[in-house]
């Protein structure tokens, strides 16, 4: 027998966020694949408060420089605030030294301001682009602010229903197109599965020739086995 439970302990278990009262969930599918010559990055465009969809077509891959990008998941205001300190640090940063930022200088920068204010922020982005020290590059920085340099990156709440998928296709050495269509399909096996990743599916490649970025119709979507 068990004794009845309350009506608090039953509203508790029913959120498994533990969020605070007026506090939303949100939910976002952000991937980035390196490639041989350059970075592959992609994201639904979903962005929601709680179960109400605010925004169906939100972007969610943001240009800091003029070969590196975000893929931003968490708090939308956050990480636009975010981004934006970014893109004015790199600016400076360039005109001071005369020549690009790299990829690993943007991460660090990055990963200090999430780091140093991770008790007030809600913020997890992959940080992608090309430079001519390291070629293409990604680099992964979840909640909380630590920085780890990944041969692939994937997060967001969609993130979770995917990874199986990634392991078993992912390989080293992909080409532009190989790393393209496994980025399209992984965020659209997401976006199926998870509730809070929907729309469309916005892509950027990024080599030493310039930024490339497209997106796919929520009616075409690469969903399927």
């Amino acid at each position: 027998m068990h004794a009845p439970r309350s009506h608090a302990a039953s509203a508790a278990s029913a959120d498994p966020y533990n969020l605070k009262p007026g506090e939303h969930s949100t939910g976002t599918t952000i991937m980035a694949i390196p490639f041989d010559g350059g970075v592959v990055m992609g994201a639904d465009s979903r962005t929601s408060t709680g179960t109400y969809i605010a925004v169906r077509v939100a972007d969610k891959i943001t240009q800091v420089h003029d070969r590196i990008w975000i893929c931003r998941s968490g708090s939308a205001a956050d990480t636009q605030a975010l981004t934006d300190y970014l893109r004015h640090y790199l600016g400076q940063l360039s005109v001071e030294t005369g020549r690009a930022p790299t990829v690993k200088t943007a991460a660090h920068l990055m990963r200090r301001m999430i780091y140093e204010n991770k008790d007030n922020l809600m913020a997890g982005v992959i940080v992608g682009g090309w430079d001519a020290v390291d070629g293409g590059s990604v680099y992964n920085i979840p909640l909380g602010g630590s920085l780890v340099k990944m041969p692939f990156a994937i997060g967001g709440s969609g993130s979770t229903y995917v990874y199986g998928l990634v392991d078993h296709k992912f390989k080293e050495g992909m080409s532009k197109d190989e790393a393209k269509a496994l980025v399209e399909k992984t965020v659209a096996h997401a976006m199926a599965r998870d509730g809070s990743s929907g729309g469309i599916i916005r892509t950027v490649v990024i080599t030493e020739d310039g930024c490339d970025k497209q997106f796919i119709p929520g009616d075409q979507l690469p969903f399927g086995p």
